[in-house]
């Protein structure tokens, strides 16, 4: 049986040039990078050339960088970093009800520190406006954190206007987006974004798990949340995981993000024509989203249900967040859906090796099950 493989948004499978340069690492160039002798020069060359890779790809300078464990530890350094370093300055925390839970979580602990979060909540077509977010920054408010693409819908966040925002209200915030959805799909470019600090992940990006990214633009300073040794310019102190740092690289250095956008377009226009001509089937992404997610809702036949039918089909696709592990989506809750319809809801999420057969072998599964399933 053929898979069909189409929940990219959790994770994507690690390129050939990816795998191969890990394992180069592993068997040729083992060293320590903070070694002084050849084996590891040849490794701290390495962590150089991956570094300068990661910046490049947004435009950033290399000694901007920080290497972290993946997109939640950088979300916490820049969460939990800002607030440590601001704390005299003000405890007032703006950002949106349909963050990654590694964002809302951090947000929460703070809270029970004494801090004042603000969630603000979507509109109708699941954006935080440019609006929402003047309304809520002031001179108090030490960090703005808002996402620049759901997760879950693909809704676009307005992220471009938040630190004109920020300048405008004379506040002192940080500007903080995690861009782990957005990393890879579009161009990004630090300097125009305005972001104090940006969090990407490699395994959304054709790259091994457990390790990321954090851009922290120069003159910007937060305090580090480890502590015993020199690696990452003592923000992200412990030796370098260079296997997989290196096959990040790798992986970043494949980017074709126009040709893939095009293309995952296609598939996107392509799957919404046919899935939509189903009967109770509803489009949950708003119209702008990016186009590597779709959310759906097959109404009366919870997401579960649904998921466990399409694996039966070698289908894989997902209800939300991976990291919510079957838990109902706080996103889908904030969009205002009715419970029906959340507890329906399926996400696809697309990479360029998706195919119209992958869509097609979908769109057989779910209209079988549009019939045989029982309805809740």
């Amino acid at each position: 049986m053929t898979e069909h493989y189409l929940d990219n948004s959790a994770t994507t499978r690690v390129s050939q040039l990816a795998a191969k340069k890990a394992l180069q690492i592993m068997t040729e160039c083992y060293g320590n990078p903070s070694s002084l002798h050849t084996k590891g020069m040849q490794a701290e060359q390495e962590l150089i050339k991956a570094r300068k890779i990661i910046a490049d790809s947004i435009k950033a300078k290399e000694t901007e960088i920080y290497f972290t464990s993946g997109g939640t530890e950088a979300n916490n350094t820049a969460i939990f970093g800002t607030a440590k370093a601001k704390a005299r300055q003000g405890k007032k925390i703006v950002t949106t009800a349909i963050e990654h839970s590694s964002v809302l979580e951090a947000c929460e602990a703070l809270q029970k520190q004494g801090y004042e979060v603000v969630y603000l909540t979507p509109n109708e077509n699941g954006i935080v406006t440019a609006e929402a977010l003047e309304n809520a920054v002031d001179s108090d408010t030490i960090l703005v954190s808002v996402m620049a693409v759901n997760n879950e819908t693909g809704a676009v966040m307005p992220i471009e206007h938040i630190s004109k925002i920020i300048k405008s209200k004379k506040s002192n915030a940080l500007f903080h987006t995690d861009m782990v959805q957005a990393y890879g799909k579009i161009h990004i470019k630090a300097s125009k974004i305005g972001a104090d600090l940006i969090s990407l992940s490699a395994h959304k990006v054709h790259a091994p798990k457990g390790v990321g990214a954090l851009y922290v633009k120069s003159g910007v300073r937060i305090s580090p949340l480890h502590f015993g040794g020199e690696q990452e310019r003592k923000l992200r102190p412990g030796t370098e995981a260079l296997p997989l740092i290196g096959a990040f690289g790798s992986a970043v250095s494949e980017f074709d993000i126009d040709k893939n956008m095009q293309y995952v377009k296609e598939l996107n226009e392509y799957a919404k024509e046919k899935l939509l001509s189903l009967e109770g089937v509803y489009l949950n992404s708003p119209e702008n989203a990016l186009p590597y997610v779709l959310n759906l809702s097959v109404l009366g036949i919870r997401s579960e249900t649904m998921l466990h039918h399409l694996e039966a089909s070698d289908i894989f696709v997902s209800s939300g967040s991976a990291c919510a592990k079957g838990k109902k989506s706080h996103v889908l809750k904030a969009l205002g859906l009715s419970e029906k319809r959340a507890d329906s809801a399926i996400r696809i999420s697309f990479s360029k090796l998706n195919t119209k057969e992958d869509i097609d072998a979908l769109y057989e599964a779910v209209k079988i099950g549009t019939k045989t399933l029982v309805r809740k």
